[in-house]
């Protein structure tokens, strides 16, 4: 059953990446009983739809900084697991937090699903993220826009200029991460997050933009941030506001 952001109720302990998730979870319990509060998986676990390719996003909570496993990135037994490690009052005050990469970094805070939860802190997380939202102007998020506007403007240029000298594969590195920092202007400006960049350059239609298609996406953003406020060019006053 799926709740009202699309994700299981129940993780899919069935499959590879399930049975891993647990084996991880079953670990860590037993090697720091008394240092670790909360275990969760996000992504493709909590969504119901991992594959083979899929990784295991676990999050783990702990008492106290330096306490419990380390954070990691590596394969095991062929699959892919993002282990990290917060405290949890860090934890809640990046819940609480609002940076450019907030249409990637929402996810994790509304959608975990807990392994080990006896105090429910994952549910915490999600309320203090959704109080912040609901707090939050409409100012606060076009700052946030800009920010990716001006990094997507720019590597649109690099990449113009790199295919004038005909450095096509440098040229498609820029496009790549001008067409990521474009859909995160979106994601802002329409407070929608998104579960991966590879969802985000989908989802907002520039996925497949070339480099006039992305330039005319960047010059509508442009008069939109304006037209909110937060310009994206200006005098050397307005730098420092």
């Amino acid at each position: 059953m799926l709740d009202n952001d699309g994700v299981q109720d129940e993780i899919d302990f069935t499959s590879p990446r399930g049975r891993l998730a647990v084996r991880l979870r079953d670990v860590i319990e037993r090697r720091w009983p008394a240092e670790v509060q909360a275990i969760g998986v996000h992504g493709s676990l909590a969504h119901g739809d991992d594959h083979d390719g899929s990784d295991v996003n676990l999050t783990v909570i702990t008492y106290r900084p330096g306490a419990g496993p380390r954070p990691a990135l590596r394969k095991v037994d062929g699959i892919l697991v993002d282990l990290r490690v917060v405290t949890a009052e860090e934890g809640l005050r990046q819940a609480r937090e609002l940076t450019p990469r907030w249409p990637l970094q929402a996810e994790q805070y509304v959608t975990t699903r807990p392994l080990h939860d006896p105090r429910g802190w994952f549910a915490r997380q999600r309320d203090a993220h959704l109080g912040r939202l609901a707090e939050t102007r409409p100012l606060e998020f076009s700052g946030l826009a800009r920010h990716d506007w001006e990094i997507a403007s720019a590597a649109h240029g690099r990449a113009v200029r790199l295919a004038e000298w005909y450095e096509t594969d440098a040229a498609l590195v820029m496009i790549a991460d001008s067409r990521l920092h474009a859909a995160l202007v979106t994601g802002l400006l329409t407070r929608t997050y998104f579960r991966n960049p590879a969802d985000a350059v989908r989802r907002t239609g520039v996925a497949g933009a070339d480099v006039q298609e992305l330039g005319a996406v960047l010059k509508q953003q442009a008069e939109e941030l304006t037209a909110r406020g937060k310009p994206v060019d200006g005098n050397v006053a307005l730098l420092f506001e």
